[in-house]
């Protein structure tokens, strides 16, 4: 009887340290996560600032909130530079496009564009919108504020201002 009471003791003991090893790996895997930011149960995410650019047409100013890709750096390294000032045509009654007067780097997907995106279009030509279309683009940015949009477009064709808002 003794030997078996001494057995039974063995194995709680065994037991005992086996699940004190595992909370101490957990206690250090949590540890770990809390030290790089990664946690499973954390809720927090990164905020990511909003990049925003002018689109100015005739007298109106309208503010535009930009896409993150390569080619919104490459055009807003443009306006750093200065004004981005685009002739733009009316096309089909629902879009007005001008050449930028530089190829930018694509990254087309299919897209139903509506009122106020602003879209690259084979790599060199920017098109705005006031109406919609579906077709592979670059998306840019998109007008915040449409309140006159349609006025400032009309029905012909516009001069585009384009610069970094501050």
């Amino acid at each position: 009887m003794k030997r078996f009471g001494m057995l039974f003791l063995a194995l709680v003991l065994a037991f005992a340290l086996a699940a004190c090893a595992a909370q101490e790996n957990r206690d250090i895997s949590a540890s770990d996560n809390r030290n790089t930011g990664t946690s499973e149960d954390s809720d927090t995410q990164e905020v990511e600032t909003e990049m925003k650019m002018n689109v100015q047409i005739g007298d109106y100013t309208f503010t535009a909130t930009l896409e993150q890709n390569q080619a919104v750096n490459e055009l807003i390294d443009m306006m750093k530079e200065g004004p981005v000032t685009i002739e733009m045509s009316d096309y089909s009654g629902f879009e007005k496009v001008g050449p930028l007067g530089k190829g930018l780097t694509t990254d087309n997907h299919q897209t139903t564009t509506t009122e106020g995106d602003i879209v690259l279009y084979s790599g060199n030509q920017i098109v705005i919108f006031y109406g919609s279309n579906s077709w592979s683009y670059t998306r840019i940015g998109k007008i915040d504020d449409l309140t006159d949009w349609k006025k400032a477009l009309g029905s012909g064709d516009v001069t585009a201002v384009f610069t970094v808002a501050e």
